[in-house]
């Protein structure tokens, strides 16, 4: 079912009344409303496959090679599950997000999915300009020292490595308490992979109500200069820029190869 009025109605309803705060860094600005990232695929053609009386949700890709699961009750801690079946187009990928990711960050990955492919860039440069520190030529470690970013090698039988996102309690020399998660197998598109670490690192602030959960007291909070209807106005055109995405995608996917013009045109055939 796609995207409806009447769930875009119960998302102004809830933030239209509501104050928004600058709140930053993003790391720690807590989970934000979910439907950053449902809306964007729902705009974008992907289906609900669960029940709809669950706590689950389910959402498949019109071509069903992606899904998308949002399981409130997991056991692991990924509450966010984003899968790709191998196709003619490359292998399957796997990457899975914790309960208290910022939905703005993650919803930047799944725009970036459901968008026709970007060249993807260097992911490291958006950190590296945000003022993180380089520890090493695979690890980047957040201003606060909280939300460590890492390029890891899993095994020797791995060819590729794998990206780790960690926001971590602050210990000392060493991290305590993980906050939340994100892991990218080796074979998530590179233009997926940029996406994440680009919105993670972004330093404007991401907008939460009064008294609306962050993940740490060290997260600061001011008043911001937009209305709640400037927040709104945002969530809308940012789902009719996605449909808009989609279709074009979809068309060129769905366009035919063109047939070369016959250079050589048939000569008249000779008198007898």
């Amino acid at each position: 079912m796609p995207l409806t009025e009447r769930q875009l109605a119960a998302f102004a309803d809830k933030h239209a009344w509501r104050i928004p705060f600058d709140t930053s860094p993003r790391h720690l600005a807590g989970p934000g409303d979910a439907r950053h990232v449902t809306h964007g695929l729902a705009a974008a053609g992907w289906n609900t496959v669960s029940d709809p009386l669950s706590a689950e949700i389910d959402l498949r890709s019109p071509g069903l090679r992606h899904s998308l699961q949002f399981d409130p009750q997991s056991a692991t801690g990924a509450w966010w599950r984003l899968r790709a079946e191998p196709s003619d187009d490359g292998p399957g990928w796997y990457a899975e997000f914790g309960e208290l990711v910022p939905a703005e960050v993650l919803g930047a990955l799944t725009d970036a999915l459901v968008s026709a492919p970007s060249q993807p860039g260097d992911p490291w440069q958006p950190v590296a300009s945000a003022g993180w520190h380089r520890e090493s030529e695979s690890t980047a470690l957040s201003p606060d020292s909280m939300c460590r970013i890492e390029l890891r090698q899993l095994s020797e039988c791995r060819d590729l490595p794998s990206w780790h996102i960690e926001t971590s309690e602050p210990r000392g020399e060493f991290s305590g308490p993980r906050i939340w998660h994100a892991y990218l197998d080796e074979h998530t598109p590179p233009h997926l992979v940029t996406s994440f670490p680009t919105a993670l690192a972004d330093p404007r602030p991401l907008q939460r109500g009064m008294y609306e959960r962050t993940v740490h007291y060290s997260a600061v909070q001011e008043p911001s200069p937009l209305r709640p209807q400037q927040v709104v106005d945002a969530h809308t055109s940012r789902i009719r820029s996605l449909r808009m995405q989609a279709r074009s995608a979809r068309r060129q996917q769905t366009k035919p190869a063109t047939t070369p013009a016959n250079t050589n045109p048939a000569r008249p055939a000779a008198r007898r």
